[in-house]
């Protein structure tokens, strides 16, 4: 960098941060580090058990993308409990953290409703935690499971993971997601009339159907355009969502996106790519928006690509390092746009 970008003002955010890291909003509210503590939901999804489609979307790893939850047998107070206990390292210096369990693994709300209860309920009922979070589909939330998250809200405050991924209609069911765009607001809506809070969730570098025509550097397949990928990002906070989670696609063993890889189909993103992109949809999103990840984790042993995003803190300390040298700000795009259509 030189003496002009490092000449540049910090971020209005907590510490000077560039955006609105849950990370910090959390902490601001409960005075002390909170950690999400990984959780197995005992849930499917309805694209893998027949009723919208089998096998699951195509990026998704046989774990149902949570290969780090903590399963196995016992209660979720003891799962609580083991995924507390392998963070002893970072919780040093921290005497007094709280959790929030979070089910992260396939459909959440897609298991019976009474095991629904029975989860949900004894992991918010645990003393360390301070919330209870939740991913899951928008076309997974009948009335009963939102009256059921309602009231659990009433004790704590829940958030609901929504999986988007692309709001482009045509991506979506090449990649086997197993419903349409326009549940994702309505599902939205509901839950926010519930006092339930929402994120949205997207990859960046998602290949497209044949259809969309070969990409520039010659793989049959284009990755999404830079626009296409803005738009899913303003959909997700057009929706009234409370934050938006960003992840770089990764290509997992075992998943038929990698049988698609492996074959030269299509190419994933370089870490210059990722990176500015990433600035681009944080300068674009509203500055209330709360960002709950700017990249994300796969187990090293089935990581097919790209091999770069397996060292997740050089990953974020390029972004960061990128933001500043573009002087991004959350939402400094966005308004300069208003400014100019005023």
């Amino acid at each position: 960098m030189n003496g002009n970008e490092d000449s540049r003002p910090a971020g209005p955010y907590a510490g000077g941060a560039r955006y609105n890291k849950t990370g910090d909003v959390l902490k601001a509210k409960y005075g002390t580090k909170v950690y999400r503590l990984a959780l197995s939901s005992g849930a499917t999804c309805p694209n893998r058990d027949g009723k919208c489609g089998t096998g699951g979307c195509l990026f998704c790893s046989p774990a149902g993308s949570g290969d780090f939850a903590e399963s196995g047998g016992g209660s979720v107070t003891e799962a609580i409990d083991r995924a507390a206990a392998l963070l002893k390292n970072k919780l040093k210096g921290c005497p007094a953290p709280l959790f929030i369990p979070y089910f992260q693994d396939f459909s959440a709300t897609y298991a019976p409703l009474a095991v629904q209860r029975e989860r949900f309920t004894e992991a918010i009922s645990h003393p360390l935690a301070a919330e209870l979070s939740v991913a899951t589909r928008p076309d997974c939330l009948p009335d009963e499971v939102i009256e059921l998250l309602a009231g659990l809200a009433r004790l704590k405050p829940v958030t609901v993971e929504l999986g988007l991924q692309t709001r482009d209609d045509c991506v979506a069911a090449f990649m086997n997601r197993g419903y349409p765009s326009n549940l994702f607001p309505e599902a939205v809506a509901k839950l926010k009339a519930a006092g339930i809070q929402t994120v949205g969730h997207m990859i960046v570098g998602l290949p497209c159907p044949p259809q969309y025509g070969s990409s520039p550097d010659g793989f049959p397949l284009r990755t999404q355009s830079r626009d296409e990928i803005l738009d899913t990002a303003n959909f997700i906070t057009a929706s009234g969502a409370d934050g938006i989670k960003i992840h770089l696609l990764h290509v997992l063993e075992g998943t038929p996106l990698a049988e698609m890889y492996k074959k030269g189909l299509f190419r994933t993103l370089s870490l210059e790519e990722y990176a500015g992109l990433v600035c681009d949809i944080i300068e674009n999103l509203p500055e209330e928006t709360v960002v709950h990840r700017i990249t994300g984790d796969a187990p090293k042993s089935i990581l097919l690509s790209p091999r770069w995003s397996a060292d997740k803190k050089k990953v974020l300390n390029f972004i960061n390092r990128e933001m500043e040298r573009r002087g991004v700000v959350q939402g400094s795009r966005r308004r300069e746009l208003m400014n100019v259509q005023e």
